[in-house]
């Protein structure tokens, strides 16, 4: 009996030997699967650490063009402001040294309306030896009386300034501007000129204002209304978010007109950041 217990144990053992190697050929395999699968996720994952380093260097990269081009832009902003400062001087110096010339030759200044020197009228006629006055020639035509001296155009002015209290803007413009096309050298042109640039502000038609402005600043460098015009194209500037160009305009003021009332407006607009 023992014996055949004996008997039957050897198979259970064999039987038990072969189910683990069975079970360690089955894990043995599923490791050398994950093993090749770890290896393909590490290829991969390399992969996509070069592709996320290169398009992190590509980014970089266009970083560092971005702020080259930034800088550019602001140092040519910088330039141009500072052109363009030059050019209001320049224009300045240029209108006066041609006002020298012109009181030095006599001649008469078309933004005055001044003669630098008195006409010379001609002598009278002396009478003849009989005392009687020298007869006219025959044919002449009596004298006309003289002709009246045209209209100065201040009625279309102020006829302008009341359709701009009435926002009828387009009304004004038209007043002014046939003050200007009436009166051409009255003094009072560059004032008309202003109040032209002046309804385009009122009517928020900001980038037609800047221009109009611009004729006063570069065309009536004598006048009054020119720290003025300045002043409200460096304000215009800022309407549209032209910053730079507004504080380039500010600037002006300060530098070129210190004492006049823009001059404080100016400075506070330079330092607004």
């Amino acid at each position: 009996m023992m014996k055949t217990r004996r008997f039957l144990f050897i198979p259970a053992v064999l039987l038990s030997a072969c189910a683990s190697q069975n079970d360690m050929n089955y894990v043995q395999g599923e490791v050398s699967q994950l093993r090749q699968e770890s290896k393909v996720i590490k290829q991969q994952s390399a992969g996509s650490y070069s592709e996320m380093t290169q398009y992190r260097e590509e980014v970089a990269s266009l970083h560092g063009k971005i702020d080259e081009l930034q800088y550019d832009y602001q140092s040519s902003k910088r330039r141009l402001d500072m052109e363009d400062s030059l050019l209001v001087r320049k224009t300045d110096d240029l209108e006066s040294r041609i006002e020298r010339i012109e009181q030095y030759l006599g001649i008469e200044s078309a933004r005055t309306g001044k003669s630098a020197a008195p006409r010379v009228m001609p002598p009278p006629q002396q009478p003849s030896a009989s005392g009687a006055a020298p007869a006219k020639e025959a044919g002449q035509s009596k004298a006309e009386p003289p002709a009246e001296a045209p209209a100065t155009g201040e009625v279309l002015l102020n006829e302008g300034l009341i359709k701009m209290k009435k926002e009828d803007f387009n009304g004004a413009r038209e007043k002014f501007s046939a003050f200007m096309a009436a009166n051409p050298k009255s003094p009072k042109v560059a004032d008309a000129q202003f109040y032209v640039a002046e309804s385009y502000f009122n009517e928020k038609w900001y980038e037609k204002a800047i221009l109009e402005y611009q004729v006063v600043i570069a065309r009536y460098t004598k006048s009054a209304k020119r720290p003025a015009a300045l002043y409200k194209q460096g304000l215009s500037f800022s309407k549209i978010g032209d910053e730079a160009n507004a504080k380039a305009r500010y600037k002006d003021v300060v530098n070129l007109y210190p004492k006049a009332p823009e001059a404080k407006l100016a400075q506070k607009g330079l330092e607004k950041k």
